[in-house]
């Protein structure tokens, strides 16, 4: 019965695909800059001003580059980016890339053409030591990271693609300070843990004890998965307002519970995901959980007229978070994920910014009219909800 039902909404979104024009009218919340700490932020909410920022920052390295992504598409921004780091490596900068073998199954491997000086692991789509230890074996590299020399860095959901330059809404941070040495440890940790074949990375600068802005890891080779724990632990915090903005919702029941607990206390629990994403099974599952939600006074809005990939969320105007992780499975106890946990009152008000523009372009779920949907979608959603712990 399941293999029937996926069968019909993937066929189903195919043709609405054919037909769907490119979307690239959604608002566009703007750039946003902040202080923390010692570090500079910046904080983008369209592809192409972070490609043309990191770019630049890829241009003017002079003395190392750590690259890091899970899609690397074959087009015109993703040549851009290969072409810069090549240029890099040509004039002696010291270049480490990591890409995902599974998530660039479509690309040629004849794109991933580098100069003889860069440090390339592949990350691989299946691990052969998945046989003798599945859990240490697990995961893809779902982080998107980039650091130039000391000091600079980028971090966020944005992939490298043309696609998601103008057509998709995400969220990525620019660090200029001591925060980006964080992420240089970040890639260092699945380097020098998992590219056997390669000499080990050493971070450029220690990390500081109690920063404003820590980078949250999850390492599945050292069974370590704490953005989770990191989310439930603000979530039991909140006592006025959690708005969680995430590509893919499909929360494990503690998660699920913590929402719950905090909208019963009275805190406003506000969730933003795609009205229509580029996973229609992921939809499917998400959409289960909404009769739940609604009957708890947890607000859901539907993003429309262009997929939104952003992984952000902001508690009380004290607390947020952005990075790689979405709130399902796949990120939160299986894959190598990368966020940034900032508590800043300045920058809580930028991501507040942020999530008022993109709820203006939402569809909100009434519950009543929840309630009326059509039986085969109750039955879809019924007969889909096995698959929840997998994905």
């Amino acid at each position: 019965m399941q293999g029937v039902v996926i069968a019909v909404l993937l066929v189903t979104d195919a043709v609405k695909k054919k037909g769907r024009a490119r979307r690239t009218g959604f608002p566009r919340p703007g750039t946003f800059h902040s202080t923390v700490g010692d570090t500079r932020i910046t904080t983008y909410t369209y592809g192409a001003d972070l490609y043309r920022d990191m770019l630049t920052a890829i241009d003017g390295a002079q003395t190392r580059i750590l690259l890091e992504t899970f899609i690397w598409k074959g087009d015109e921004v993703g040549r851009q980016i290969r072409d810069a780091v090549n240029r890099a490596a040509a004039r002696g900068v010291e270049v480490y890339v990591i890409y995902d073998h599974f998530g660039n199954l479509v690309v040629p491997r004849s794109f991933y053409s580098f100069h003889p000086a860069v440090r390339v692991f592949r990350f691989p789509a299946i691990d052969p030591s998945l046989l003798h230890s599945p859990r240490r074996a697990a995961g893809l590299t779902h982080r998107k990271l980039l650091v130039v020399d000391q000091g600079l860095g980028f971090v966020g959901g944005y992939n490298l693609g043309s696609l998601y330059a103008t057509e998709w809404r995400d969220t990525h941070l620019r660090l200029e300070g001591t925060t980006a040495f964080e992420l240089g440890h970040s890639f260092a940790q699945v380097w020098n843990s998992l590219a056997a074949k390669h000499p080990d990375l050493s971070p450029l600068n220690p990390t500081a004890w109690n920063p404003p802005i820590r980078a949250i890891n999850n390492i599945p080779v050292n069974r370590v998965f704490p953005i989770r724990s990191v989310y439930l632990d603000a979530i039991s915090r909140a006592q006025t307002y959690i708005h969680l903005t995430t590509a893919y919702f499909i929360p494990d029941q503690q998660v699920l519970k913590a929402l719950i607990e905090a909208s019963r206390r009275g805190v406003d629990v506000r969730v933003i995901v795609p009205e229509v994403s580029n996973h229609i099974l992921t939809d499917w599952l998400s959409r289960g959980f909404y009769t739940t939600l609604l009957r708890e006074n947890i607000t859901i809005l539907l993003y429309r007229n262009a997929m939104i990939h952003a992984k952000t969320a902001s508690i009380d105007g004290q607390w947020s978070i952005v990075g790689t992780a979405n709130i399902d499975r796949l990120s939160l106890g299986f894959n190598y994920e990368i966020d940034l946990e900032i508590q800043d009152e300045d920058f809580a008000a930028d991501m507040e910014r942020i999530f008022t523009v993109d709820s203006a372009n939402c569809r909100i779920v009434d519950a009543g009219e929840w309630s009326r949907r059509h039986p085969a979608a109750r039955i879809a959603e019924t007969v889909l909800r096995p698959l929840r712990p997998y994905l």
